[in-house]
């Protein structure tokens, strides 16, 4: 399998068919876009703070401007308020070939440091090893969908309800990069919606139009598990939230708007 992009320098990639989404493959799975834009963010937060240590992100938000197509990507991030201790960032992909903004997202960038309270291990009651791979919908794309190793505790993509599922990336974000942990989990925690989908998909489309992860600490491990659950309105607004876990423990919440409509 192919990495989810290919670095062109000076901010520019291209994307494979391991980032294509579910609907079809010329549009992107979120999470991909929201690992890249995460890579952009971090590579700001290396930069130290006053006192000499790095950033880590605390909280991101990306706000999906449209489809991102399976294409040529640039990528641009700026410090947007910058602070002694707190930064405020932001990173926005544009789509090369229609040369407008497809995805853009802001995040608080908190100081790396192990002087605060010490977080206690609460491993979940279950591991990888108990969750078991269940296939998607046939009509399915599966570009992004074989490019992560998925392993059900609780629900499946074709059920409807709350969902449990153990997940990581098969594939690198970037061709002959590591993928840093909190790039790990923005590309998995973007299914949240589709791992707690509560309606028929075959009768109902729930696109997200962004997605904001308040991350505790970074995750260890390559593996993420996801207990997500999506709420309704007797409208078109929905909401899916996940708690995201390692093997130690919590280690982010996320939610998503959902525009809910018939197909």
């Amino acid at each position: 399998m192919e990495p989810f992009y290919v670095s062109q320098g000076d901010g520019r990639f291209s994307s494979s068919r391991s980032t294509a989404g579910p609907w079809g493959p010329d549009s992107q799975h979120g999470g991909p876009p929201a690992a890249l834009l995460t890579r952009a963010v971090e590579s700001l937060a290396g930069q130290a703070d006053s006192d000499g240590r790095n950033r880590v992100v605390g909280r991101l938000t990306m706000e999906l401007l449209g489809p991102v197509p399976v294409g040529p990507l640039t990528v641009q991030a700026s410090v947007v308020r910058p602070g002694r201790s707190v930064e405020l960032c932001e990173a926005t992909a544009y789509d090369e070939q229609r040369d407008r903004a497809c995805a853009r997202a802001t995040a608080w960038l908190f100081p790396a440091t192990t002087e605060g309270p010490q977080q206690v291990d609460r491993p979940l009651p279950h591991s990888p090893a108990d969750g078991v791979p269940k296939d998607p919908p046939a009509s399915w794309s599966r570009g992004y969908l074989d490019a992560i190793e998925w392993r059900w505790v609780v629900g499946a993509v074709s059920e409807p309800g709350p969902g449990v599922v153990w997940m990581r990336p098969r594939v690198p974000l970037v061709e002959g990069e590591p993928m840093s942990p909190v790039q790990r989990l923005m590309a998995c925690v973007d299914s949240a919606s589709g791992v707690s989908a509560a309606l028929d998909i075959a009768v109902w489309g729930f696109q997200n139009t962004e997605l904001t992860v308040h991350v505790l600490r970074p995750p260890v491990g390559e593996w993420l598990c996801l207990q997500a659950a999506t709420l309704l309105s007797s409208g078109s607004v929905g909401l899916a939230t996940s708690e995201v876990h390692d093997e130690r423990g919590l280690v982010a919440h996320s939610a998503q708007a959902l525009l809910v409509a018939p197909r």
